[in-house]
């Protein structure tokens, strides 16, 4: 499937995949994300249930902090 993850096209080798799934696939390792399907946040209990399917829109961002 082909997805738009951060304004960018990505060949995915699945069918559909969870949120979760993505995350591990790309190395999103940052503990604070906020994550975008489609316009729509996703909460972070529902990474695994939430499907992404072919020509979705993706948004990934990682929140940091300091001073």
């Amino acid at each position: 499937m082909e997805i738009i993850l951060n304004n960018t096209n990505e060949k995915i080798d699945a069918g559909e995949i969870s949120v979760a799934e993505l995350l591990v696939l790309k190395n999103f390792i940052f503990k604070m994300l906020v994550i975008k399907v489609n316009d729509k946040v996703v909460k972070k209990q529902d990474y695994e249930t939430t499907i992404i399917k072919d020509g979705d829109h993706v948004v990934v961002l990682h929140l940091v902090s300091g001073g």
